[in-house]
């Protein structure tokens, strides 16, 4: 389910929201839909999405802190890339077949393990193709897994499929994009909008540009591709 709730700040925002849903924070995934800062004449707000209790959205990545830092709190599986239950064994299984049947297999073993993450890797020569365009293969694939994990009784878990180190890669991508376009907005003071991304690349944009006084985000669109506008501040 989804539900959207606003703030001063965005910890005030998500405050509210696990108070008023009577959840964890880390019970639910948030997507930052807009930020506005404090000016002269008007007042800042956070405004955010909120996922609770829906495997498999690609939303299901987001770290409440930059991937640098996240990757930290991850347990370390290096001489531990088997399965360690019968959970990880049934989606080492089901990914390994769902590749083959699609006619590009490769080796799948445990990325990293959190208390409700498990990271799945695939090693293969048909990785490009696995990942697709903007990543849209991995994570249709990614939700996948995420559905089968469901059917397990496991929705506790979010199931996150990488290849090629991709989700990294992207990320580094995405905040040089961020700094690029912001420098060409506040040299046009005018705006931007990028192309259509899913909710964490999103929330990775608005969260890298949050602290640029003149620049700030929005996202537009509707459905789970959506753009981010991002324009100088006082353009209208």
């Amino acid at each position: 389910m989804e539900f959207e709730f606003e703030g001063r700040t965005e910890k005030e925002a998500i405050d509210k929201a696990a108070e008023e849903l009577g959840l964890a924070k880390e019970d639910f995934d948030v997507e930052i839909l807009e930020t506005q800062k404090n000016g002269l004449f008007k007042k800042g707000f956070v405004r955010i999405k909120v996922h609770t209790g829906t495997p498999g959205l690609a939303s299901s990545d987001y770290e409440r802190q930059p991937a640098s830092a996240g990757v930290s709190k991850r347990e370390t599986v290096f001489g531990e890339p088997v399965p360690q239950n019968e959970f990880e064994q049934k989606m080492i299984e089901f990914t390994t077949g769902l590749i083959e049947k699609m006619g590009y297999p490769g080796k799948v073993t445990v990325l990293f393990r959190e208390k409700h993450k498990l990271g799945v890797k695939i090693d293969s020569s048909h990785s490009s193709i696995l990942i697709g365009k903007k990543g849209k293969n991995l994570d249709a694939l990614q939700l996948l897994l995420n559905i089968y994990a469901g059917r397990l009784g496991r929705e506790d878990v979010r199931v996150i499929l990488d290849t090629e180190n991709y989700r990294i890669r992207r990320e580094e991508s995405l905040v040089r994009l961020a700094y690029n376009v912001a420098e060409k907005v506040r040299e046009s003071r005018g705006s931007m909008l990028l192309e259509p991304m899913n909710p964490f690349d999103r929330w990775l944009i608005h969260t890298t540009l949050n602290d640029i006084g003149d620049v700030e985000t929005k996202s537009e669109g509707d459905g789970l591709y959506k753009q981010v506008r991002v324009y100088y501040r006082g353009f209208k």
